[in-house]
């Protein structure tokens, strides 16, 4: 059974910013010589998120961001001032995702895209994959 682990640096701009990793998963993929699998996602951070978004229209990415941001205000009420919006956001997206390999390429749909969502920036933030090939 073939397995690759990756980790990718994404260098954010912004406080609040979501950056489409999509080309840099699908070149982990095929750089790993896994044919047919899975790789898995996942982002160590608990003021950043990672999530499975259309990638056609920048609108998206700048919607979610927008009504995130309305959903869980920086200026909101919290116990522990700084970063707590942050920390929800993260939680509320997620920290990983699984998605099929087949072909030795990303299986996603049409529009979809892999972004890292940030909410605490700007910094370098590490995205960890773990490729593996189905056993059978």
């Amino acid at each position: 059974m073939a397995a690759a682990r990756r980790e990718l640096e994404v260098r954010t701009r912004w406080r609040s910013e979501i950056v489409d990793i999509t080309e840099q998963v699908r070149g982990a993929v095929r750089e790993s010589g896994v044919a047919r699998g899975f790789v898995h996602c996942f982002i160590p951070h608990t003021t950043a998120a990672i999530t499975l978004n259309e990638r056609n229209d920048p609108k998206v990415a700048a919607d979610l961001a927008a009504h995130l941001e309305r959903l869980v205000p920086w200026g909101g009420a919290w116990s522990h001032p700084g970063n707590a919006a942050a920390h929800v956001k993260a939680s509320l997206v997620g920290h990983a995702l699984m998605l099929a390999v087949e072909e030795g390429d990303l299986q996603l749909g049409q529009w979809q895209g892999i972004f890292l969502c940030e909410f605490h920036g700007p910094r370098a933030r590490t995205v960890r994959l773990g490729i593996q090939d189905y056993a059978g």
